[in-house]
């Protein structure tokens, strides 16, 4: 190593974020995303050349402030092994003044093969095979790296402008180191969000979607939020909700977690966990908290790259 790769300004750490996981589980545009968070991106890395560009960063400095790195690796590297990149980030971890996490990207076989469908592009491992067959290699190749990762995100049922919001209350770098919570609504129909943390059913108050004149309406109208609340079952609920929320996110906040989300499920996603989602949000950063608000279920968005 040579003397000028360890002469870091004072106190300060690189970020450097490796970000990894399954072809078309959003990785590329996961980079975007960050490279609009002012991180320097790389992506398809050869990971034998990861160390280089740690240290072609590190004496280049010319302020106090260091970047914050995001380096795309996976399979389509040239004869690529999960073992050579653990072993190059081990290397990486052990320098002091490297701050070293995993951003890992999965999704469901069927999502993956959808994707791979819709965009007509070749899984890199395909060589006559079955779309199934390479996302199965791939997934065992990569299966190591997934497990020595800080963070897994599924995008199975998430689209861009949900993982844009994810990724930025995580990873945005002016983040004053508050906890960051996303309140986000859902039909469970379409399965559980699997990212989230806390997840509450909200299909016993009355719904909205057997009133002709609300049918077409959402959540985020004042119709249907007078209906919802209009329950008698509604106040207690929320009262109920709200404690265990504010008594709850003090201990995560003292465990070192930095993000919460916090899903609410009807059976269509578009009234009762709509309205929840934005009562709670507002309630959130009335307190204080750094809360965002998804609605995963309202017009359908752009999806993954």
């Amino acid at each position: 190593m040579n003397e000028s790769n360890t002469n870091t300004p004072s106190g300060k750490t690189l970020e450097l974020y490796l970000i990894t996981g399954l072809s078309g589980a959003g990785k590329s545009s996961a980079l975007k995303i960050l490279e609009d968070l002012n991180y320097e991106a790389i992506d398809n890395l050869p990971v034998s050349l990861l160390p280089n560009v740690v240290d072609m960063v590190l004496s280049d400095m010319q302020s106090d402030v260091l970047p914050a790195l995001a380096i795309g690796i996976d399979v389509r590297t040239r004869n690529f092994q999960a073992d050579m990149v653990l072993e190059n980030l081990a290397e990486l971890r052990a320098r002091p003044y490297i701050s070293l996490k995993i951003i890992y990207f999965d999704s469901s076989n069927e999502v993956l093969a959808r994707r791979f469908t819709e965009t007509r592009r070749k899984h890199p491992l395909d060589q006559d095979s079955q779309i199934m067959d390479c996302i199965a290699r791939e997934r065992q190749m990569m299966s190591i790296v997934r497990d020595e990762a800080d963070f897994i995100y599924d995008t199975s049922g998430v689209d861009i402008q949900e993982l844009r919001q994810t990724l930025t209350h995580q990873f945005e770098r002016e983040h004053g180191g508050d906890m960051s919570i996303m309140v986000s609504s859902f039909a469970y129909p379409r399965g559980l969000p699997r990212d989230a943390d806390l997840v509450f059913d909200v299909r016993f108050l009355r719904n909205p979607h057997y009133v002709e004149s609300l049918k077409s309406l959402t959540g985020m109208d004042p119709e249907i939020q007078d209906y919802v609340s209009g329950d008698e079952r509604f106040v207690e609920f929320c009262n109920r909700i709200t404690d265990l929320i504010f008594f709850a996110l003090p201990e995560y906040k003292d465990e070192g977690k930095s993000y919460l989300k916090i899903a609410f499920g009807c059976t269509g996603g578009r009234h009762r966990s709509v309205f929840m989602a934005e009562k709670i949000a507002k309630m959130l950063n009335e307190r204080g908290f750094a809360a965002n608000v998804g609605h995963r279920e309202l017009p359908i968005k752009k999806n993954l790259a």
